[in-house]
């Protein structure tokens, strides 16, 4: 078990460091531009954002307002609420997602399917779906 503690520490460590280096954009920069490139128009609402990235309100603001401020997300006013705000992906921040997509799997690749060895990745890739959605 000890092992799998470092791995928790250790991993996402490793992953931000490459995408920050390689991008500019921090690995939580990264997944919430994920999360907006997957939706529909590619906006969703900041608190379904929120939800979907794993932080909180305050959280996603600072990630969103940091966005905004380099052109990658806009913030528009939710066109089915009024009092509610939507992020919305740019095209820049589109194109800014595709080269770091390249980055974030080449460092997935390095730092954990290269370890893999014989594991069936699909095996692999089952098991993280099943620890994430639980």
């Amino acid at each position: 078990m000890r092992s799998l503690t470092r791995l928790l520490a250790v991993l996402p460590r490793r992953l931000d460091a490459d995408l920050t280096r390689s991008t500019g954009l921090s690995a939580t920069d990264y997944y919430v531009l994920v999360h907006l490139s997957e939706a529909p128009e590619r906006r969703l609402r900041m608190t379904d954002l929120a939800a979907g990235a794993a932080l909180s309100m305050s959280g996603i603001s600072r990630v969103i307002d940091r966005l905004q401020r380099i052109g990658l997300v806009v913030r528009e006013r939710c066109p089915d609420d009024g009092r509610g705000w939507d992020a919305v992906l740019t095209d820049e921040g589109l194109r800014r997602l595709r080269d770091a997509w390249v980055v974030h799997l080449a460092s997935a690749r390095a730092h954990i399917f290269d370890h893999v060895g014989e594991l069936d990745l699909d095996t692999v890739s089952a098991a993280f779906e099943r620890i994430t959605d639980s």
